[in-house]
């Protein structure tokens, strides 16, 4: 009996192979320029779009540190990172300045110590910036 499912086995394998190679081959003999409906294209932008803010303005109001999380892991499943500069130094371009916190390490003026608001990207393009709280040397 385990020879003959080891037997089943190969054969689907083969037969797998089989059909793949079919596939290539005539993939490569009738090429098929890609055709891209615009206005289609345009809609779906659109509507994703639409969909990742309201992802993140239920992440937002999510009371579940859970729900918050799952939310997060969906958006960078699309692409739409979620961004906590933590022990960075602070960019103006890309964070929010919240408040600063007072520290006696000069190396330290300047850096990111911890995010108030988390912020998100969409491949690279600064969706809203993360509010941050930056380091000061106390004089």
């Amino acid at each position: 009996m385990a020879t003959w499912f080891k037997g089943k086995r190969r054969d689907e394998a083969e037969s797998t192979q089989q059909v793949d190679a079919e596939v290539i081959t005539e993939a490569i003999a009738h090429p098929m320029a890609p055709s891209v409906d615009l206005a289609a294209f345009e809609r779906l932008a659109a509507e994703r779009k639409a969909m990742v803010a309201l992802c993140l303005y239920a992440h937002d109001r999510a009371r579940s540190s859970g729900v918050a999380e799952r939310l997060e892991e969906g958006l960078a499943g699309v692409g739409v990172e979620a961004l906590r500069p933590d022990g960075q130094r602070f960019d103006p371009a890309v964070h929010e300045a919240g408040g600063t916190a007072d520290t006696d390490d000069p190396a330290l003026d300047g850096v990111v110590a911890e995010t108030e608001v988390v912020g998100f990207s969409d491949r690279g393009h600064v969706l809203r910036p993360p509010i941050v709280t930056v380091y000061k040397v106390h004089s």
